[in-house]
């Protein structure tokens, strides 16, 4: 922007106060044509994320940069993203790895060419140390004709006093002001992305989450129903002889039921309302923990061509809602008769003796097994669509459900599918270990 080193002045990136919402901030930055900024800038800065304050705080951030790419007033496109590190860095610590794992999950596989790296606190010299880290975390970005990692040098001292030894800050800043040239210089060559990938990679994250979260809570009841047929199973055994005459005789069974629950939620710093989107068909929690994006469940990120992609009949969107509540399956001891039992079965078909009875209610098991086994082939869908169009597949949001689905896979037969999940385990390397050594501390 044409200032010079004895203008003494500078921009300065802010630090989030105390108490302050965490989230992105947006710097606008306008140039005049002619000028030596002949074009305006839009700067989109993430204060502390990776910071002391936990995942959480990282959530919040990542779910702002969703909806800033996807909003209709937000950004649709991006020139380059920028990686910072220090020239010191001889490896990159598991809290740097965690930062860079995140945000490379997040973007489309089409944005590698636009990521550089931003390298402070430089000398000048080669930053082997820093380049050579970057390779080892297998950092995907832009690369140089010796296919190194594209890097920018900076040394800021505009704070410092420079009384004293003048021309090592004259030094400093000239070096600043060549990295400043050659990132701008490489900001203006390469090709802006559209964000239409990436919004998809993170909504294929978050369809991924629902569905395994879904399917932990139909598996339950799965287990549960298996429970109450075993006690219905035994108790009509003690009155096969009474069935055959009047069906008199009580069971004592642990019966299913599903009940609403209240969750924290509800309007978040004036932006978005923070709920559940429930099935009202299926009785079931279609997007939970925390749908944030949108009022309206018809704009969450689970539905899809206007149908659920999560619930067990893949309902329409109109049949959803949105709410500071979530279905949970319980259970409670109750006494019925055999009459009460046969009741309970009565719509589904008809039957004559304890053997028909509990055909019936095995079909019920039956059913839930299926569902159960259709979401599992679902979750490994959207895990293979992340490999097709993430830049990076291999993160800690999906390393976290590899195990989980490869065993549930396993128990379907399916060996084609186990190999698939089990040969893109043994690609997660060090970065990925270390990121996730970070998250879980």
């Amino acid at each position: 922007m044409g200032v010079q080193f004895e203008d003494g002045v500078w921009f300065q990136i802010t630090d989030e106060e105390e108490g302050q919402t965490p989230g992105v901030i947006i710097y606008e930055i306008f140039g005049f044509e002619g000028t030596i900024l002949p074009y305006s800038l839009t700067i989109i800065d993430t204060p502390g994320y990776g910071s002391t304050r936990g995942i959480k705080h990282d959530d919040i951030v990542i779910d702002r940069l969703h909806k800033l790419f996807k909003s209709e007033n937000g950004v649709d496109e991006l020139h380059a993203v920028g990686l910072v590190m220090k020239a010191t860095d001889n490896r990159l610590s598991d809290r740097l790895m965690y930062i860079f794992d995140s945000v490379m999950s997040l973007f489309g596989n089409d944005m590698e060419n636009n990521i550089a790296a931003l390298i402070t606190h430089s000398n000048g010299r080669t930053p082997k140390n820093a380049r050579q880290a970057l390779v080892a975390a297998d950092v995907r970005c832009a690369k140089d004709e010796n296919s190194q990692p594209v890097y920018f040098l900076f040394n800021n001292h505009q704070k410092e006093d420079q009384t004293n030894d003048v021309e090592y800050f004259r030094g400093a800043d000239k070096l600043s002001e060549r990295g400043m040239r050659g990132f701008t210089a490489f900001v203006d060559n390469i090709s802006p992305q559209k964000l239409k990938i990436t919004t998809e990679v993170m909504n294929e994250r978050i369809r991924l989450t629902a569905c395994i979260q879904n399917l932990l809570e139909r598996i339950k009841l799965i287990e549960e129903k298996q429970t109450e047929i075993k006690q219905i199973n035994e108790g009509l055994k003690m009155h096969e002889a009474e069935m055959k005459v009047n069906n008199e005789g009580t069971i004592h069974v642990d019966e299913t039921y599903v009940d609403r629950e209240r969750v924290k939620g509800g309007k978040k710093w004036l932006i978005f309302f923070e709920g559940v989107v429930t099935c009202q068909v299926c009785k079931e929690n279609c997007h939970y923990p925390g749908c944030t994006k949108t009022w309206l469940p018809e704009f969450c990120e689970v539905m899809r061509g206007g149908r659920c992609t999560v619930c067990s009949n893949k309902c329409p969107a109109s049949v959803h809602v949105k709410n500071k509540w979530k279905y949970v399956k319980k259970t409670r001891s109750v006494e019925k008769t055999i009459q009460q039992v046969k009741i309970d079965c009565q719509n589904k078909s008809k039957f004559e003796n304890q053997t028909g009875l509990l055909k019936n209610l095995e079909k019920d098991i039956e059913q839930l097994s299926k569902d159960e086994s259709n979401l599992v082939d679902e979750a490994y869908q959207h895990v293979v669509r992340l490999e097709q169009i993430a830049l990076k597949v291999d993160s800690v949001s999906i390393n976290v459900h590899l195990d989980f689905l490869i065993e549930k896979i396993k128990e379907k037969g399916d060996t084609m599918k186990v190999e698939k999940l089990e040969e893109l385990k043994k690609k997660i390397g060090e970065g990925t270990k270390a990121a996730q050594r970070y998250k879980c501390f």
